[in-house]
């Protein structure tokens, strides 16, 4: 079934109504001069506006703002860039987060034997230090400055509903993150990178029937049955010549959890890069290079609570490697939404950029959900390009919620036929790793 009408009647009443209704409460007025712009119809012209060129000039969102039906001036635009505006979009982009944008489950059978496959992680976008009393940065390294601001993101694979945006400081803890403690409905499988790794927070997770799988921090304890508490370095080299290993084990030491782990080794020239970006990470972070943990980088050490016959060793493994897909979101938001870039020196504006592109980052992955989300072999890149050169079609609809309608459909059928992955012989894409499990016999 299409979910077109419901993106539809979203972004028609978040541009529209709630705007409108959330400058209100905080007292947002428009500036008494001939420039016609009204909440809405500024919030309209920044998105639209960031979502089509991200790196748009004042002249450039003037004309997008001549789309939603307002002439004004560069200058009048400049204007409107002040922290109340950026308060206005950021509550917007709030709101977004209340409408929960899903697919039919994508068609690979390893996903949709689980209700959800979240996936979550977080950014840092560097921010001007005159920023820091927003958001504060690490303070203590200077290539990163003292403002800077995380976004946690949790993104639900099997679906792609966007399931969590948090923006923080930069310097904030992942662990304190909301994504971190959301709650999942029962039978969903949970993956995250090691920052998000917490004993406490898998237990939780296993008592409300939700699968966890992650990578092993390489300090944890181990402990076999009948053994003594060990290093995981231990467990590993206590194995002997084995390529691959499970076993029922208890993980941690204040807060033992029951788990299995799972060991495969990997080839040396895997084994190389890990290693160097293991020592990477410790010059970046200015700390010894860890000699466990360059021994553990000739194995892939991970822990879950799915039963082998939920999940195998061999299908963890290519599991594993889809929290990656996040990644991709985040280079995505980067590389072409440059959520990380602007071409100004004033703070509120660069808050008000920030903002505005993230509620368009948003939108667009709602479209890509409505579009071709339930076939595995999508390009998030190629469905990009498509929604930025519609962009200003979208504008120009006004928030009329029929016009809407009618540019989403015709996106949706251009990004159904052209934003695909070909399919790759050397290097195979996430899509062809999942499918080889199923006609592989994983």
């Amino acid at each position: 079934m299409s979910i077109i009408p419901q993106v539809s009647q979203a972004m028609q009443s978040l541009l529209t109504t709630t705007t409108e209704t959330v400058a209100a409460t905080l007292g947002y007025v428009k500036r008494p001069d001939r420039a016609a712009f009204t909440p809405s119809t500024l919030v309209q012209t920044l998105v639209y506006g960031c979502l089509a060129n991200p790196t748009a000039s004042l002249g450039q969102l003037a004309h997008m703002a001549a789309r939603v039906g307002v002439d004004v001036s560069p200058q009048a635009i400049d204007r409107r860039f002040t922290l109340a505006t950026a308060t206005l979009l950021h509550q917007v982009l709030t709101a977004t987060l209340g409408y929960a944008m899903s697919a039919d489950p994508v068609a690979v059978p390893i996903l949709q034997r689980f209700t959800s496959v979240r996936i979550h992680d977080s950014t840092t976008i560097g921010l001007p230090d005159a920023l820091a009393t927003t958001y504060r940065g690490c303070g203590n390294d200077t290539a990163r400055g003292t403002a800077g601001m995380k976004c946690g993101v949790q993104l639900d694979l099997l679906t792609g509903a966007i399931c969590g945006i948090d923006l923080a400081d930069g310097r904030a803890s992942d662990h304190a993150l909301p994504v971190q403690h959301a709650p999942l409905p029962a039978g969903s499988l949970r993956l995250a990178d090691l920052g998000f790794y917490n004993m406490r927070v898998f237990r939780e997770l296993a008592a409300a029937e939700v699968y966890w799988l992650s990578r092993v921090q390489s300090h944890s304890r181990i402990r076999l049955p009948g053994q003594k508490e060990q290093s995981i370095l231990e467990v590993v080299t206590g194995l002997g010549d084995v390529d691959h290993w499970e076993g029922a084990v208890m993980v941690g030491k204040d807060h033992r959890l029951h788990a299995r782990l799972l060991v495969q080794r990997v080839s040396d020239a895997v084994a190389a890069q890990r290693c160097q970006r293991v020592k990477d990470e410790a010059h970046g972070k200015r700390r010894p290079v860890s000699k466990d943990a360059l021994d553990l980088a000739a194995w892939t050490v991970v822990i879950t609570n799915a039963p082998g016959d939920k999940l195998s060793l061999a299908e963890a493994m290519v599991l594993l490697k889809i929290r990656w897909q996040i990644e991709l979101v985040f280079k995505l938001w980067k590389s072409h939404g440059h959520v990380d870039e602007w071409r100004t020196k004033n703070p509120a504006r660069i808050l008000c950029e920030i903002y505005a592109k993230l509620i368009g980052l948003v939108f667009q992955q709602w479209i890509l959900v409505a579009s071709a989300w339930d076939t595995a072999e999508r390009s998030l890149f190629k469905a990009a390009q498509i929604v930025m050169a519609y962009a200003t079609d979208l504008a120009s609809s006004r928030g009329c919620r029929e016009q809407l309608e009618t540019v989403l459909t015709t996106l949706a059928n251009i990004i159904g036929r052209l934003a695909r992955v070909q399919k790759r012989q050397k290097r195979p894409s996430t899509a062809q790793r999942l499918r080889a499990l199923t006609t592989g016999g994983g």
